[in-house]
């Protein structure tokens, strides 16, 4: 699963199988913790991620949601900056 960017300990990744891995989203690794993301709403579908990385990781989705909608559309992944104070 190619990484997309790494800050505070956590990695976002992405992968997809086209119309068999709907929909869109990343999974992100934090410590022993994972969570799967919808790209469309932020929120977290699976996972046991903590509040505090939580809430990290949808302001990063919110900062770069047009830019991961076209990776996950186009198949082309490229790296993203991180999350910074």
């Amino acid at each position: 699963m190619p990484e997309i960017c790494r800050f505070y300990g956590i990695v976002i990744k992405m992968f997809f199988k086209p119309k068999e891995h709907e929909p869109a989203h990343i999974h992100a690794l934090y410590d022993e913790y994972v969570g799967i993301f919808d790209l469309n709403t932020l929120e977290m579908t699976e996972g046991d991620m903590p509040v505090r990385a939580q809430k990290m990781i949808k302001e990063w989705l919110q900062i770069h949601k047009a830019e991961l909608n076209t990776m996950w559309n186009t198949q082309l992944i490229v790296k993203l900056p991180p999350l910074k104070d």
